[in-house]
């Protein structure tokens, strides 16, 4: 008798001992209610200061207009996803991450879009490329982007353009020379410099299918016209001047053709 009053307390402070653990852990995960609201909203924009194209207080426009802006609303009903997928969808943000914190802080981190080129085409078609070749709407933006000009489709600027922007942009010479990429009529790409009256015309760009392939001759052919470039501009500018043409081309190897400009009298 006295083995089965034994067993049955052992059984009873084992019990007791579950409930007492369940109660603490409920105890420890129900911290006081005021935790549990989300009290601060912290929206942190990488690159702001070299990428202006959305800043905090767009951000947060963009999560009320969506019904998501966290502040006030208890912790349990914000969807940090929800926060991520509606601000991914925005034209301007390369990734967004949120979180939340005990102390009813909500972070959101914002990673914008890196353009390369803006396009201003003849049709007024005008818009960014960012360096994932995507296109990128018109935006108050302003920065000290390469400028492409012409005629420019949207297939054009992402497979010819977006590459050539990038390698001329990658080259420190050319980075500090051109401002401007003009596209003629038959695709002819002239390169606008930042000093002197010409323009430097290097001829059709080579064209692939193949996005890597495209991005390969690209290089070459922009490499092998400004190695030219830069030995006629050491070399033969030296004494005519910057003033002396109207334009520089490099279309044909081996051969650089000047056209002079005439002042009337």
């Amino acid at each position: 008798m006295s083995s089965r009053l034994k067993k049955a307390g052992l059984i009873l402070a084992d019990l007791m001992l579950a409930a007492y653990i369940i109660m603490a852990f409920s105890a420890f995960n129900k911290p006081e209610e005021k935790l549990y609201v989300c009290k601060a909203v912290n929206i942190v924009v990488e690159d702001a200061s070299t990428h202006g194209f959305i800043d905090a207080k767009e951000v947060e426009r963009r999560l009320n207009k969506s019904g998501l802006y966290p502040k006030g609303k208890a912790l349990s009903q914000v969807s940090t996803r929800k926060i991520e997928e509606t601000l991914q969808k925005t034209p301007f943000v390369h990734k967004a991450e949120c979180y939340k914190t005990q102390d009813g802080t909500v972070t959101v981190s914002i990673t914008q879009r890196l353009p390369v080129v803006r396009i201003k085409a003849v049709n007024n078609d005008d818009f960014y490329i960012d360096d994932q070749d995507c296109i990128m709407p018109n935006s108050e933006y302003t920065s000290d982007l390469i400028i492409a000009t012409g005629y420019i489709s949207r297939d054009y600027a992402v497979k010819y353009v977006s590459p050539l922007a990038r390698t001329l942009m990658a080259d420190d010479l050319c980075r500090n020379l051109f401002e401007q990429i003009n596209v003629t009529k038959g695709h002819g790409i002239e390169l606008v410099p930042r000093l002197g009256g010409h323009v430097v015309y290097l001829g059709k760009i080579p064209e692939s299918n193949i996005k890597q392939e495209r991005q390969r001759i690209i290089e070459q052919f922009v490499n092998t016209k400004i190695q030219r470039l830069e030995a006629f501009y050491k070399y033969g500018l030296k004494e005519a001047g910057w003033n002396m043409y109207s334009e520089i081309s490099l279309e044909f190897d081996n051969q650089i053709i000047c056209k002079r400009i005439y002042n009337e009298e």
